[in-house]
């Protein structure tokens, strides 16, 4: 594992759109993935660079310590890696009681999903919530102060 003060190693992408990590010793690991130590609270501080084979190859403090390329590459991959649409408004549920289906528009659009159960709703610092559907995606409420009155009422009833 490598400790990043001063970026000692290169990323790309191959052919194939694989994240390719060229480390200090110029050895090539294809296929890289970046995974986030703390995605919610802190999304840019602390990343590790995972081989294929499941090892840490590079850990990197800050994405901000970056040069431009390699950030960009890596944020893009982290932007594939973190689907995590936010929800802006709660227009309707199916039924106050589980499972029910929430019709709602997000940063990405309108959509519905299905909440399995109460405990799919994670409270988080600040007043922020995680919603898990049925399927697994994770719609994030940043400060639930921020909806309108409306959909604040309708989430209440779940929470």
């Amino acid at each position: 594992m490598t400790e990043l003060n001063t970026p000692s190693f290169e990323l790309e992408r191959d052919a194939f759109g694989r994240l390719v990590l060229t480390d200090a010793q110029g050895e090539r690991h294809v296929g890289v993935t970046p995974v986030r130590a703390f995605p919610l609270s802190a999304p840019g501080h602390g990343v590790s660079l995972v081989g294929s084979e499941g090892r840490e190859l590079v850990w990197i403090d800050s994405v901000e310590q970056l040069p431009a390329q390699a950030r960009g590459l890596l944020e893009e991959e982290l932007a594939v890696r973190d689907f995590a649409p936010t929800l802006l408004r709660l227009h309707g549920v199916s039924s106050f009681g589980v499972p029910s289906t929430w019709t709602i528009s997000t940063d990405r659009g309108d959509t519905s999903f299905v909440l399995k159960a109460e405990e799919d709703i994670r409270r988080l610092e600040g007043g922020a919530l995680l919603i898990a559907s049925a399927h697994g995606v994770q719609f994030r409420i940043p400060d639930v102060k921020t909806l309108d009155r409306a959909s604040r009422k309708l989430l209440e009833r779940f929470l």
